[in-house]
Formats: structure tokens, C-alpha cells, sequence
């Protein structure tokens, strides 16, 4: 039996920027839970090691109970991508005992189990906490496994409603009631429908679980008269406004405000879109508001494929249906309008008519009129006051993470405000 499972990242973190400048990638949502909380429900009771960059280990390992950052010891380990979609039988398809061999897909490591030498090379790589480098497996034994892994955000969105149902079943949660349901809200296939403690279903809510399953989290609350039709889920302490229309293949994670029409989305967690507008396949992380009216495209007028910026190149997304994808602590106006394949960065503040660029960097302030550069300063004092709204305090390790996002991002801010 391996000593523990080591979650890791590897160069592929960059294709998901912004998302991923401020936490590895087995932190993104995908369905119900993260992709890193799939991968740990596949071994329990093994030591568990999380993998990331250095300047983003510190609130993963303040944020994470029982989990161990960067730091790998004994001298055996299963090491898993932290990009994988881990099914329910993970552990059959790669136990955590056997011989050492890498388990591939094609040109890409989804796993590997290490002992003796090669677990102590692996352990000086992780520990120097940076991705693991091209190369860091060779010499072992390799065996083809058809497991999927994500590599660009848009995979994230194209496999979320699969990934509720899929979380839905391997929690085992349907007909479970343990909130509050209003008399005239209307509950179809209820079987499929979870409501945990604490949970209020306002008068005239409609969740329809026909065609897939609906997921509402401790604490949360669907208020009168919203619609929900499955697969979708709602996090804890999260709240669904009056008349918000939440349709299929959408995840909205903890302690999130979400109003108007919604299709396809993920929220990682405390972001807002509290008021009308149409929000589709896009992918928010933390701490985001976006303003009454907020809309965005997520579909050509000409049908064709969306391109999207990634790490500094163009991208065909292969798909017809592609919206945002939006960086940590980044706001948008009232009336604000987004292009299909719009990248956002972390810490921008969108305002102003017109479409603003596809690709916006961090920190950068302003609209289709142009861009300033958002002083770092101001932009933490403004954070600070958001999480406190939250009870969540900015800590010291936060604004290190937040001021090295801020000095990764300066080549990319001046080629928009030159």
C-alpha cells in the first residue's frame, strides 16, 4: 500500500488561467465537489498530499484540513493528476498497491506509483513547489489507461452536468429532505432531489429533477418562485433569487448569490450575480460580483467554433458554446456586456458601454474605452472589505499570493495599456 496520494500538478495548470493563478487545479469545481475531493473519496484513509506552486501553498494548506502541501514523505506514494475527472472506481482502475508504473492517456501522466529512489527524487520536486517538470516519470513501466483529464476551462463546463449525476450517485443523495419545503413549491422527481439541513425552499420554487439530479447544500436557500431544472447544484449557504432561472449542467458553490438566467455555469464559490441578465457556459471563480444586467454571449452569430485566449495564444475551443471565464476578485458594471469566449482576469473591474476585449489581464480597470492599471494597494483594501462582508479575513498568506499574481501579470497588463 502506497504511504499517501499525492495530488499534483503538472505545466498543464496554465491552459486554465485565470482560474488557476490563484489555486491548483484540483481545486476547481466540477459538478457537486472539486476535482480534488473526487480523487481523495476514491482512497480513504490514505495520508493525502496536495501538490502546487509555492506562492499559492500557503492558503491551501490554511484552507485544507488533514491534508498535507508540498511535502511528501516515506518512501511510497500514488501520484495522481490533479487535473483528472476521477470516476467512483478510481481505486480499481489504479489501486494504491502494486508494482511502480505510470498509468498515460495518450502523451498525458494521469498517475503513477513510486517507491525507493524515485520516490525521493519526486519528493525534492515537490517540495521545491513548482510543477512537475517533462520527464519526471521516465523509467518506468507504462500502462495506457482511458481516463479523462481537463485541459482548458470550457472542459470544465462541457463535463459539469455529467459530473453532478455522477456526484450525485456516488454520495449517495437522493430523496434525502433535511430542509425546509414550502407547501406550494413543486418538487418533480423527487428521488432525484437532495435537500440537505438547513435548507429553506421558498413558496412557488419549482425544481424539476426529471432530467437530472438537483443538489441544494446545507444552509442554502432557493427563494420564491425560482426555477431549477436538473442536473444542478446549489452549495452551502448559497441563495437562489426570486424568479431566477437556473438551468441544466449548472454548479454553484458555497456561500454564492445567484439571480436572472443562468445556463451551464460554475461558481466556484462566494462570488455574486444577484440581479436579471443571461449568464452562459462560463466559469467564475471567487469572490466576483457581476452588476444588474450583466449579460454575456456564449454562442456566434455564424455558429462557428469560439476562440479563446489562453496563456498569451489563441485557442480553438472546438465548440460552438463557450461564455467567460472570469479570475478571482474581478467585478463587472451594471449593463456590462461580454463576447463569447471572453477571458477575465483576477482583480479586473469592468465598466463602461460596449463590449470590453475578449481578453482582459489582471488588475486592469476600465472597459471598451480602454484600460488603467489597478493599483495593487487600493485593489487589496477592496478585497479585505469583500471577504470581511463574508466573515473571511484577506490573511498575510492571501495578499502574498494576491501581490505575486500582481507581478506575474505586469507583461501582460502592458501590452493593453501601452
Amino acid at each position: 500500500m502506497s504511504n499517501a496520494v499525492v495530488i499534483f500538478e503538472d505545466q498543464g495548470y496554465s491552459n486554465l488561467l485565470p482560474l488557476t493563478y490563484t489555486r491548483p487545479a484540483c481545486r476547481l469545481r466540477c459538478g457537486i465537489v472539486t476535482l480534488w475531493e473526487k480523487i481523495a473519496a476514491a482512497y480513504p484513509g490514505t495520508a493525502l498530499v496536495i501538490h502546487t506552486r509555492d506562492y499559492v501553498a500557503p492558503v491551501v494548506a490554511a484552507e485544507l484540513d488533514n491534508v498535507t502541501v508540498n511535502a511528501l514523505g516515506g518512501t511510497s506514494a500514488l501520484l495522481v493528476n490533479g487535473r483528472l475527472v476521477a470516476p467512483a472506481d478510481l481505486a480499481e482502475k489504479i489501486p494504491a498497491a502494486g508494482k511502480d508504473c505510470v498509468y498515460s492517456n495518450g502523451g498525458e501522466i494521469i498517475a503513477a506509483r513510486i517507491s525507493g529512489g524515485k520516490c525521493a527524487d519526486v519528493a525534492r520536486l515537490i517540495a521545491a513547489g513548482q510543477p512537475l517538470p517533462d520527464g519526471w516519470a521516465d523509467g518506468l513501466a507504462r500502462r495506457e489507461i482511458d481516463l479523462p483529464v481537463i485541459n482548458y476551462p470550457w472542459d470544465l463546463i462541457s463535463k459539469n452536468a455529467a459530473q453532478i449525476s455522477a456526484d450525485f450517485d456516488r454520495m449517495r443523495l437522493g430523496g434525502k429532505m433535511g430542509g425546509t419545503v414550502h407547501e406550494s413549491a413543486v418538487l418533480a422527481g423527487q428521488q432525484h432531489i437532495h435537500i440537505a439541513d438547513g435548507a429553506k425552499i421558498q413558496p412557488g420554487a419549482i425544481l424539476m429533477a426529471d432530467g437530472g439530479p438537483i443538489y441544494i447544500g446545507p444552509g442554502a436557500k432557493v427563494m420564491a418562485g425560482a426555477v431549477l431544472e436538473g442536473p444542478v447544484a446549489v452549495g452551502a449557504k448559497s441563495a437562489i433569487k426570486i424568479l431566477a432561472k437556473i438551468y441544466e449542467g449548472t454548479s454553484i458553490g458555497e456561500y454564492c448569490k445567484v439571480g436572472g438566467e443562468v445556463e451551464e455555469c460554475i461558481f466556484q464559490a462566494y462570488s455574486n450575480k444577484q440581479h436579471d441578465g443571461f449568464i452562459g457556459h462560463s466559469f467564475f471563480g471567487e469572490w466576483i460580483n457581476l452588476g444588474a444586467d450583466t449579460n454575456n454571449s456564449d454562442l456566434k452569430n455564424n455558429y462557428g467554433n469560439v476562440k479563446v485566449a489562453i496563456d498569451g495564444k489563441q485557442v480553438d475551443s472546438g465548440s460552438m458554446f463557450v461564455g467567460s471565464t472570469v479570475g478571482d476578485h474581478s467585478k463587472a458594471g451594471i449593463n456590462t456586456m461580454l463576447n463569447t469566449g471572453t477571458v477575465i482576469g483576477v482583480g479586473c473591474n469592468l465598466y463602461g458601454g460596449d463590449f470590453p476585449p475578449k481578453y482582459v489581464p489582471s488588475f486592469c480597470w476600465g472597459g471598451a474605452a480602454g484600460f488603467v492599471a489597478h493599483e495593487l494597494d487600493k485593489f487589496l483594501a477592496t478585497a479585505e472589505r469583500v471577504m470581511a462582508r463574508r466573515d473571511r479575513q484577506l490573511t498575510p498568506a492571501h495578499r502574498a499570493m494576491l501581490t505575486k499574481v500582481f507581478e506575474l501579470t505586469k507583461t501582460q497588463r502592458a501590452e493593453v495599456l501601452k
